[in-house]
């Protein structure tokens, strides 16, 4: 295989989980899929999320057959058992920051990895604390565009780690991609972080 081509395929967009693939040395291609991200009545949290990557990796697989592995992923907040996804526009991203402010919440990212018939899937569960939130700090967060595309209108790699006062779990899995979980899955079929190998990095 040529240093440049690809060892899996991405069912995601997520600028996010490319850095984090590039940061352990992974080569990947992107597909987009269209998945229905909708929780039913009684899907638990953990449920729903996992049924969520595992509908993308699927996905991902109808698109470009059964070549690479392909990877599906998905993050979510959950506050007293609600899962808070993308804010729809600044008062869904308000109402989201003032319900996480004070508080710990729990953020769940799954990831789905299919090859050959084959199917594999892991969860990642964190726990945030947010600080002390001021209405003022909650209109500037968002006037600087960062919560737009976030679960929880929030993102732990950017300004939205002002606002965290205690991180137990996965830094990378709040992120938008857990990678001590996704190294696991991606062992399975023969591929290990090239970070870890000691191969110069790959970023497409």
């Amino acid at each position: 295989m040529h240093r440049s081509d690809p060892m899996i395929v991405l069912a995601s967009a997520s600028p996010r989980r490319r850095a984090l693939l590039a940061q352990i040395g992974v080569r990947y291609r992107t597909v987009a899929v269209n998945v229905e991200e909708r929780r039913s009545l009684e899907e638990a949290p953990q449920d729903y999320v996992a049924r969520v990557a595992a509908d993308k990796s699927r996905a991902g697989l109808d698109v470009c057959g059964d070549g690479l592995p392909v990877l599906g992923a998905d993050t979510e907040v959950v506050l007293d058992d609600e899962v808070f996804g993308k804010p729809a526009d600044f008062e869904h991203a308000r109402t989201m920051l003032r319900r996480l402010s004070g508080r710990s919440h729990r953020v769940l990212s799954a990831v789905s990895l299919r090859h050959a018939q084959r199917h594999w899937l892991a969860l990642s569960e964190s726990n945030v604390a947010f600080r002390d939130l001021t209405d003022g700090e909650i209109e500037a967060y968002w006037a600087s565009g960062e919560p737009v595309d976030k679960a929880g209108a929030y993102a732990i790699q950017g300004r939205g780690s002002l606002f965290i006062r205690r991180l137990e779990g996965s830094f990378s899995g709040v992120m938008g991609l857990p990678l001590f979980e996704t190294a696991a899955l991606l062992a399975e079929v023969g591929i290990a972080s090239c970070v870890l190998l000691g191969a110069e990095l790959y970023s497409p």
